[in-house]
């Protein structure tokens, strides 16, 4: 594991991915499994929960 990220569950695949390890809570990062984006809802430990959509998909 590289000193920059860390390695924590995705939330809807139940996979291990990497994040950075300088998150913060309320921070969105893209999934580099499915795609989707994700919430960082604590830090200690990490914890990622599906981020709620605000708006209409642009691709639809």
């Amino acid at each position: 594991m590289a000193e920059d990220t860390i390695t924590t569950e995705d939330p809807i695949t139940g996979d291990e991915i990497e994040i950075p390890a300088d998150v913060e809570v309320g921070e969105i990062i893209d999934s580099p499994i499915t795609g989707a984006e994700l919430e960082v809802v604590s830090v200690d430990p990490v914890v990622l929960e599906e981020a709620p959509e605000l708006e209409e998909d642009w691709g639809e």
